[in-house]
């Protein structure tokens, strides 16, 4: 099976609890929102000069589309 990068990278889990989930537990709603908000600046920033940018706009795009899931939608 070959390995999500960007949905679910190996690297993320430890144990059953994935480090996203953990994140999310231990922070305000608006911390958390922050945190997200951070990372799709992150990737957005920096994806021209990395060897794979899809992979770093997909992974914007995964942080993005956690953040919007915040607001309940």
């Amino acid at each position: 099976m070959q390995e999500d990068n960007v949905n679910h990278p190996s690297h993320y889990t430890f144990g059953h609890v994935e480090c996203i989930d953990a994140i999310d537990a231990c922070m305000s709603s608006e911390a958390y929102r922050g945190y997200l908000k951070g990372n799709v600046m992150k990737y957005i920033w920096r994806y021209e000069n990395k060897e794979n940018p899809v992979q770093d706009l997909r992974k914007a795009q995964w942080y993005l589309t956690r953040l919007i899931n915040t607001y309940g939608t």
